[in-house]
């Protein structure tokens, strides 16, 4: 089964905690603290691998954290880092968060993107040594690593994109045009997932051409298989609309023309916009040419470029294949960009290191640098805690809480930690 929508949870791994260590030799009766750093948590990093062309990896698989970083030892000695994890994607990928927002478009061999960073080892004992504190007996928890749901879709990379209705004959001109060899047979659906085929024409003059199931009306809306696979087209700079020229008179002919063109409006009035040559297939079954040409002078009134070809027999498919080239051609620096490429994705921050909301019993403290605060101190250790109560001092935590209404004795929030409000300390 082709995978082409997947969602995914990655975590990145927690920082190793710091030492707390004191140097104890024989002849050094004040060696002083020693406690190293704690180690990096490892990074989840995805990875575009043109060996890929599925998200079929990620079908039954959905979480990936990865390890925590070592804890840090007595004699300075930091903790190990822990190692990433790298998740190979298509290339094609796009990158977006658990809303739906577009993160990054990862498109190029080896192009990688950090999506969940792991937290930096806590801080050891030494680190902690001044002048006027020759003894810290307290060290930092590592920082806890990123971690979020993400939606990875797949969009294929492909220069031509073939539309048009159920056995309408795109497969058949796919299989004549190039080497692929997609499923052909009389009813409808057979291509129940996209192909793509690379047809070269001469040495200068090669494209990738993509065959998509065939649309029905409300593919738009998840009709038929239409709305699954429509995303492929996307990056397509040139649309051959392949109409079945045996299915019927003129105004069939119109009908099934008019129905493919508005399921396209309707995704996206973009892709509507793009150049589109007309392949009338199936000549060589014809019955009455009459039919045919005068569907093709309403097109020709609509400036619409028009070419009977037989996919089956071969009869036109070059005229229509060189004419696609020469239309890629001219449209060579309007391929659809990629988002800029980055290298690590934080996710939504705040400059602020707190915002403070009132509650019905107290106040609620939140913001990403106070609760990485909270996670990396030592609750149990009274130095540790006194050093959280200095941070949030020199932040500026007790006069802002004075400044939305505290008076004292008023429950805080921070994160699952209560604390009550004392203007005195």
């Amino acid at each position: 089964m082709f995978t082409d929508r997947v969602k995914i949870f990655v975590k990145g791994g927690d920082g190793g905690a710091g030492a707390l260590s004191f140097r104890r030799e024989k002849f050094v009766p004040r060696g002083g603290p020693d406690g190293g750093n704690g180690g990096r948590g490892g990074n989840v990093i995805l990875e575009v691998s043109r060996q890929l062309n599925s998200l079929q990896d990620y079908r039954f698989k959905h979480h990936f954290p990865a390890s925590r970083g070592g804890r840090g030892g007595g004699s300075r000695r930091h903790g190990k880092d822990a190692p990433d994890i790298v998740l190979q994607v298509p290339p094609g990928t796009l990158v977006k968060d658990e809303e739906g927002k577009t993160i990054a478009d990862l498109v190029a061999q080896g192009q990688r993107l950090v999506v969940a960073k792991g937290g930096r080892g806590g801080r050891g004992n030494a680190s902690f040594k001044t002048s006027t504190r020759q003894t810290p007996r307290f060290a930092e928890l590592g920082e806890p690593g990123d971690s979020r749901w993400l939606w990875l879709e797949l969009r294929l990379i492909a220069d031509v994109g073939l539309v048009g209705l159920p056995n309408a004959g795109k497969s058949t001109l796919l299989s004549a045009a190039s080497a692929a060899r997609p499923k052909i047979a009389d009813y409808p659906f057979t291509t129940l997932e996209p192909v793509l085929g690379v047809v070269e024409l001469a040495d200068d003059a090669t494209f990738v051409m993509a065959d998509l199931p065939g649309l029905i009306e409300g593919a738009h809306e998840g009709a038929g298989l239409g709305l699954q696979f429509l995303r492929h087209i996307d990056r397509t700079r040139v649309l051959i609309h392949i109409i079945d020229a045996a299915a019927g008179d003129q105004h069939q002919l119109w009908s099934d023309y008019q129905q493919v063109r508005g399921e396209l409006k309707k995704y996206s009035a973009a892709l509507a916009r793009r150049p589109h040559l007309i392949a009338l297939n199936k000549m060589d079954a014809v019955r009455d040419a009459s039919e045919v040409l005068a569907f093709r002078q309403r097109l020709v009134k609509l400036r619409r470029r028009t070419f009977p070809i037989s996919a089956a027999t071969g009869e036109g498919v070059k005229d229509l294949l060189w004419a696609a080239s020469r239309t890629l051609e001219k449209r060579k620096g309007e391929a659809p960009q990629p988002l800029p490429a980055l290298k690590v994705y934080r996710g939504p921050s705040s400059a602020e290191p707190f915002t403070i909301e009132r509650v019905d019993d107290g106040f609620r403290v939140s913001g990403n640098q106070l609760e990485r605060l909270l996670a990396m101190t030592d609750m149990t250790n009274p130095e540790g805690l006194a050093h959280f109560q200095r941070m949030l001092d020199r932040w500026g935590l007790n006069d802002a809480l004075a400044r939305h209404g505290a008076h004292g004795g008023e429950t805080v929030r921070i994160s699952d930690v209560e604390f009550l409000y004392d203007p005195q300390r």
